[in-house]
């Protein structure tokens, strides 16, 4: 038997609910779709205004003994000359007389008792430390603690005043595209606010061991550093620090450490005044495709140990020469440069497990994390084809680093430069005494070039080893190339 279906049209009442229903599904779609794309908001006004007070000024006091002029003539000690002579070469050279330096940054506070952060570079040398709350309210602050490798500081302050307190937001959640809010102090004007969104994650721009920056476009110019980045939720994303600029003014290209980084170390330098990282013990480089292709490995990626150190937690654990660390302590490592930011945030004595690539085949170790040595690096870089990070000479008073391609763009430097790049120089230091700037490329040390950090600092330890006082570099600068003869600091 065959069975005929009959079409009925559909009435009135159940047309009308259809049609609403399609409706109703289509706003809510279109609601979802717009949660979930957060248009720019209509103002920050509101934002602003909730966050201006927790951002203070960082005004900083620095004593400049000055060296130049003709020396004061000795006398034996009780010459009533001595005291003449002395107002007479203040009078004739007043260049001789000690000048105080003020500078101006950020900084944001981060407890209701009194404890504010800022950049490392704001407060480096100065002999007094003001904080300038939004109500002008100046009040004297005491260095808690520092950590250069990171540029980040924290004071503390005491004061009758409730004081507005930030909160840290999770800067790993953030993404390329989200709008952020910058609040600091550019040129002195006071409290300023920028916005802008994320340009980038996870840029080295070759300040340091452990640049991991967050790129802004938001205007952020001379006096920033130190100051707050805000998601929209108005928690603290990122800690401006750094601009490319090749006017010393905003081209919308500015950078902020994370707060994932900040966040630890603050706690460290607020417990402890100084921060302690753990320590693998091993030189590493990149993992290139023709070495994962030889080493069996599916695609480029993990650390590749070129070497250990003596006596070291690797050495200790059997790690290898040759052997590539692909996860630690259950976190994955991309790529070469994301292993020292994660060994250097594992406890000190802690054991962990870490997973390599032997033989052609997966190798788990359990290791014991040690503690960074002052003078060593987390895990340091080769020197071969991979470029090497900034290194600190306190002999010199001065930091090198290789010329990557961030540093050939901030100084200019043009594609036959060779050598290392001196990125800052300590203005007390015997480097300063001889002219040295930043931006100056070092060529050769003792009539031997150099290519690397790690060659500059060896060849400053041979000259210490053989009782030389003074080493000689060859500089090629603004004026061209010239020897200089640098003292060496005794340590």
């Amino acid at each position: 038997m065959t069975t005929v279906l009959a079409w009925r049209p559909p009435n009135r009442k159940d047309l009308i609910n259809s049609i609403l229903a399609a409706i109703v599904a289509s706003i809510m779609i279109a609601t979802a779709t717009a949660a979930q794309a957060k248009a720019a908001p209509e103002s920050f006004a509101n934002l602003a205004q909730k966050l201006l007070p927790s951002v203070v000024n960082i005004s900083t006091t620095q004593v400049i003994e000055s060296r130049a002029g003709p020396e004061l003539p000795q006398f034996p000690p009780g010459s009533p000359f001595e005291e003449f002579f002395k107002e007479f070469f203040d009078r004739t050279h007043p260049q001789n007389r000690s000048r105080r330096a003020t500078s101006l940054g950020s900084g944001f506070v981060i407890s209701d008792d009194g404890y504010v952060v800022t950049n490392n570079h704001v407060i480096q040398e100065a002999a007094e430390i003001t904080v300038i709350l939004q109500d002008t309210t100046r009040l004297t602050a005491e260095l808690v603690g520092r950590d250069p490798k990171t540029d980040i500081a924290v004071l503390k302050v005491e004061t009758d005043k409730k004081l507005s307190a930030l909160e840290f937001g999770n800067s790993a959640k953030s993404r390329v595209g989200d709008w952020i809010v910058a609040i600091g102090n550019p040129f002195g004007l006071g409290g300023t606010v920028t916005a802008g969104i994320i340009s980038a994650r996870g840029r080295d721009i070759g300040a340091g061991p452990y640049d991991y920056f967050i790129q802004t476009d938001a205007s952020i110019n001379r006096g920033n550093s130190g100051g707050p980045m805000f998601n929209l939720d108005g928690k603290v994303i990122g800690i401006n620090t750094a601009i490319y600029s090749p006017t010393g003014g905003s081209v919308g290209i500015g950078f902020a450490i994370p707060s994932s980084m900040a966040d630890p170390v603050i706690r460290q330098l607020i417990k402890n005044g100084e921060v302690k990282r753990g320590w693998l013990g091993v030189r590493i480089q990149a993992v290139t495709k023709e070495i994962a292709e030889s080493l069996g490995l599916d695609k480029p990626s993990g650390a590749m140990v070129a070497s250990l150190m003596p006596n070291g937690p690797a050495e200790k654990a059997k790690v290898k020469a040759g052997d590539v660390i692909l996860t630690f302590n259950g976190k994955k490592v991309p790529e070469m440069r994301a292993l020292p930011r994660i060994v250097a945030d594992t406890e000190v004595g802690k054991e962990v497990e870490i997973e390599i690539w032997r033989d052609n085949k997966n190798k788990t170790i359990r290791i014991t994390i040690g503690e960074l040595p002052e003078s060593a690096e987390v895990a340091s870089r080769t020197s071969g084809d991979e470029k090497e990070g900034a290194r600190s000479i306190n002999d010199l008073g001065l930091t090198v680093s290789s010329i990557t391609d961030a540093v050939r763009e901030r100084y200019k430097l043009g594609k036959e430069a060779k050598g290392v790049v001196v990125t800052e120089v300590d203005g007390k230091g015997p480097a300063a005494e001889k002219g040295v700037r930043s931006g100056d490329l070092i060529l050769e040390v003792s009539q031997d070039e150099v290519s690397t950090p790690t060659q500059f600092v060896n060849k400053i330890k041979e000259a210490k080893k053989a009782g030389r006082k003074s080493v000689l570099l060859l500089l090629e600068g603004q004026s061209g190339l010239r020897f200089v003869a640098i003292r060496i600091e005794k340590t």
